[in-house]
């Protein structure tokens, strides 16, 4: 394994933020620490990436205690933060070459640059960047020293789609290479197509994990899902069908019951009536985003408990750490 958790607690005063969390991440495969705003992901990162000292359990990157062998660490990990930590003036190439002075062995930072698709922007500054571009420059500050393993926070967040296709096909290629990839993020359909494992957490906990495919399988249900515009009329729906009709999250719609051919022709007659648009309909097969709604519904934080996910941490990129 080239990470291990076992019994990972993390403080902030009196609120547990990381709760005795356990997981293990392979050598050579992409794992997804998906959860909700204030689940304990960005507090778990930052600890195995050596910027906080847990106040229980373990942590092992490569073998290597982060905290305590930070040093040893630091040169064989690459970090990508979801924003921030450059200087705003500075150009994509300038700024790659600077990283790249870090390293014994770097990747070649014009080949980088071609790697993400920005020689065409290599004489542009850092502000200048649109928020995807910025994205990409960043995924190729984390990837110049040649990283066993690559904690990505976010790496498609505000990324066009030709953005995203040109992510998806470096995070496989880091892959094909025998390179540990732990990503974060609130792209569910994306995570689907790029994670070999997925550990969902919520308040520092963990609800389950597995292989995509696997947890949809199992988080499969009897339930009807649907996509139409946001704000339906639920409790009209719900006469009609003679069926709960919640709104799961804008947009996006549950029926509780099965979907026999009968609820079906109700609900798309309804929406008829009311000349609403079907956005999707599925029955039985869940999507990942599907199961986790439903593990982190029954698990929502109080109001105000929220994870600090990194605001007050002391993560900056332009250092060796």
């Amino acid at each position: 394994m080239a990470i291990e958790v076992d019994g990972l607690v993390v403080r902030y005063s009196e609120r547990v933020a990381v709760d005795h969390l356990s997981f293990t991440a392979a050598r050579g495969a992409v794992t997804a620490l998906l959860g909700p705003n204030g689940a304990g992901k960005t507090s778990t990162v930052e600890t195995l990436e050596g910027y906080r000292r847990p106040d229980a359990g373990t942590v092992r990157v490569l073998g290597l205690d982060p905290f305590g062998q930070h040093a040893a660490l630091v040169p064989r990990i690459g970090v990508m933060l979801q924003a921030g930590g450059v200087y705003s003036g500075i150009r994509p190439l300038e700024v790659l070459r600077l990283f790249a002075s870090y390293y014994e062995d770097p990747v070649d930072p014009t080949e980088l640059l071609e790697l993400v698709g920005l020689t065409d922007l290599a004489r542009s500054t850092w502000r200048s960047l649109s928020g995807g571009e910025q994205q990409r420059l960043s995924m190729a500050l984390a990837l110049v020293g040649r990283p066993e393993v690559a904690f990505l926070d976010e790496p498609t967040a505000g990324v066009d789609p030709a953005g995203r296709h040109v992510i998806r096909r470096i995070v496989a290629d880091l892959r094909d290479r025998g390179t540990t990839v732990l990503l974060t993020s609130h792209d569910l359909d994306e995570v689907e197509r790029l994670a070999d494992h997925v550990v969902i957490i919520d308040r520092g906990l963990v609800l389950a994990e597995g292989a995509p495919a696997d947890l949809v399988r199992a988080g499969a249900g009897e339930d009807l899902r649907f996509g139409a515009p946001a704000g339906l009329d639920t409790v009209a729906l719900s006469s009609r069908l003679g069926a709960t009709v919640e709104e799961v999250t804008p947009g996006e719609y549950r029926v509780t019951g099965s979907g026999t051919p009968a609820l079906i022709a109700s609900l798309t007659g309804w929406l008829a009536e009311h000349d609403l648009p079907l956005a999707d309909l599925r029955a039985g097969r869940q999507r990942l985003e599907d199961v986790f709604l439903r593990l982190t519904e029954d698990n929502a934080a109080p109001a105000g408990s929220a994870d600090r996910e990194g605001r007050s941490s002391g993560r900056r990129r332009g250092s060796r750490r």
